[in-house]
């Protein structure tokens, strides 16, 4: 874990890039509109209410105009009808917004939800490359903290723009029948109001896109320290997490106080400037009534009209930054969306032979993770593994040997070299298909927060229930299965915390059962479980893996014994290679490993430590 002064600088450098383009990060919402535009139907039926609602709004000064002009200054004493119809104005009014609210609120939920669904499955394509260079938890801020900007975007303050914009366009016409020369006084004005936003709104742009990566900041930490819980605890870390929170929260708050002050700066000029300058003109038009060129109606019509046009142009402020927070949410979404997988199927991918022999091949692979370029994980490193065969991988830790699951199911392509499924390069093929001719049980189990069935299930979901009960005997989590409060329906919690280790790892072996392929790779499958059901699920695996192609990883050396083949690496190499007995008498690696297992005798510290120096 790094200390949050490292994001504080990253965002400072990143917020001193952004400050140019500010038009061009606006133009981010395209990403936003896209969306919404599959919709047709009610966008034109929000556009509608929209209209309507503005109309009626600016119908009211203009209802009250006729209250005074024809009703008390025309001694008409009977202003019921005028007011009725101010009243069936109202209602209209009413009517229209209602339906506005619903219709611009349905889009925005509508367009949210299919914005997370699009990336969603964009992220379902990447590969774990990806993810290692990009945190999961910021990413997951992104699907919630950036969404609900967009939700506000679509479903409030792009309504209310347009809804002012109406306003205020429909309210400039009708000032200028009411009063021209008043009216092209008050119009002066407006290019001075433009030239802040604009120039405070590029300073607003770059704030809030920063803003925005720091409350994704704070949301990962959350995640990342609830996640590690026990840890945490356990290592009496809770106050330093406490403080690195805080530190995280005061930055997301200095940020946030920066944003606040420019739209306040930004509020507080153009209100100003635009009630000064309706003030102006109120004062020069109450002198027309004194003179008589101007009726009482008129006036009264060009005050709440003016102030109704002054309030639209105001409201523009707010919505301007707003739709900068937008625009700065939206392009983290569409970084997401436009991401290509470094891992795909090609456009004419290779059918993988039928039926599946299960044949394994490395040739001359060499291979670096991505986050670690210069050193090779893999280095010249050759096997075939035939259709069958059990091959047991062993070797010290960093000696490559789950690189060999990584790169068998695709995850990633070597540098140089090639590996093959049944004669097939994998890059020739699809991945989907490489990966449906395999089961995986991983050495950290991976479990959902579902029910017990579903987590079963996972390796085939159309799985029966006695085909689900048939693999839990078979992995010898039967008896805890049916003890669970509700059988296959308990819910298992987060990353299935209310079992045991060696039950989840149980599970994981069954999951992979119910998979039922040609190719079984077993990383540390028996690691948490006790001797007994080491045993138990030991004679399972081994039925399964029979007529099928199979490789274990495996650090225990007792339960490899019985392989056809071990693979000792090192190095990211294959040192040596053959059945148990011919590499014990070989008494090279394997033997050395071996003896530090097997021992039958007490092992002193410095025995151990010579070992272990001696297998470096």
């Amino acid at each position: 874990m790094s200390d949050n002064s490292d994001n504080r600088s990253a965002g400072s450098a990143e917020n001193t890039e952004s400050e140019t383009g500010s038009i061009k990060k606006i133009g981010n919402l395209r990403m936003i509109w896209d969306q919404a535009v599959r919709y047709p139907k009610q966008i034109v039926l929000a556009a509608i209410s929209l209209f309507v609602a503005a109309m009626a709004t600016l119908a009211i000064p203009a209802g009250f105009k006729t209250i005074i002009d024809k009703g008390f200054a025309a001694g008409n004493g009977d202003v019921a009808p005028y007011f009725q119809g101010l009243l069936l104005v109202v209602g209209v009014l009413a009517i229209a917004t209602a339906f506005r609210f619903y219709f611009v609120s349905w889009l925005g939920e509508r367009v949210v939800a299919d914005i997370r669904l699009a990336v969603q499955r964009n992220l379902l394509r990447l590969a774990p490359g990806f993810f290692e260079e990009n945190r999961p938890s910021e990413i997951a801020s992104r699907m919630t903290s950036d969404t609900a900007v967009i939700e506000q975007i679509v479903g409030t303050t792009v309504s209310v723009a347009l809804r002012n914009i109406v306003i205020g366009i429909g309210g400039i016409i009708y000032l200028f029948t009411l009063a021209p020369m008043l009216t092209a006084g008050l119009l002066i004005g407006i290019p001075i109001v433009i030239l802040p936003i604009v120039f405070i709104g590029r300073k607003l742009t770059n704030v809030s896109r920063f803003s925005q990566d720091r409350v994704a900041d704070v949301g990962a930490m959350v995640a990342e320290t609830l996640g590690a819980m026990k840890i945490v605890q356990a290592f009496g870390q809770e106050q330093r997490e406490h403080k690195r929170f805080g530190g995280a929260v005061e930055a997301t708050f200095d940020t946030a106080k920066r944003r606040i002050r420019l739209r306040a700066a930004l509020t507080a000029v153009v209100i100003a400037m635009v009630f000064s300058g309706i003030t102006m003109l109120m004062w020069r038009g109450a002198v027309g009534v004194a003179e008589g060129s101007i009726s009482g109606g008129t006036i009264a019509a060009f005050v709440l009209t003016g102030g109704l046009v002054a309030g639209a142009f105001g409201a523009l402020t707010e919505v301007y930054g707003d739709l900068l927070r937008g625009a700065g949410a939206a392009g983290r979404l569409a970084e997401l969306l436009s991401e290509e997988p470094g891992i795909a199927a090609p456009k004419s991918p290779i059918a993988l032979p039928e039926p599946p022999r299960g044949q394994i091949s490395f040739d001359n692979v060499t291979f670096a993770y991505p986050t670690r370029p210069d050193t090779a994980a893999l280095n010249g490193f050759t096997l075939k593994v035939t259709p069958g065969e059990t091959v047991a991988v062993v070797g010290p830790s960093g000696a490559g040997k789950s690189t060999l699951f990584q790169l068998a199911q695709r995850f990633y392509d070597p540098q140089s070299g090639t590996v093959r499924i049944d004669g097939v390069t994998l890059p020739s093929a699809d991945p989907a298909d490489i990966r449906g001719r395999m089961a995986l049980v991983p050495q950290e189990t991976v479990l959902f927060a579902a029910s017990a069935r579903d987590n079963l299930r996972y390796g085939n979901w159309n799985a029966t229930d006695d085909e689900i009960w048939t693999a839990a005997r078979a992995a010898n989590a039967e008896d805890f299965l049916r003890d669970l409060p509700d059988g296959l329906d308990t819910f298992m919690g987060e990353a299935g915390t209310r079992l045991s280790g060696g039950q989840r790892q149980r599970i994981a072996i069954a999951r992979a059962l119910l998979r039922n392929t040609p190719i079984l790779l077993l990383d540390e499958a028996t690691s948490a479980l006790d001797a007994e059901s080491e045993k138990l699920v030991q004679d399972a695996l081994e039925k399964l893996m029979q007529d099928r192609t199979t490789i274990v990883i495996a650090h225990r050396l007792a339960t490899v014994r019985s392989a056809d083949r071990i693979i000792v690496m090192d190095g990211g190499q294959i040192v040596e290679q053959g059945a148990h007995d011919s590499l014990m008498a070989k008494n090279g690696l394997y033997a050395r490993l071996a003896d530090l297992q097997f021992s039958t005798g007490e092992i002193s510290t410095a025995s151990i430590a010579s070992k272990a120096a001696a297998i470096n």
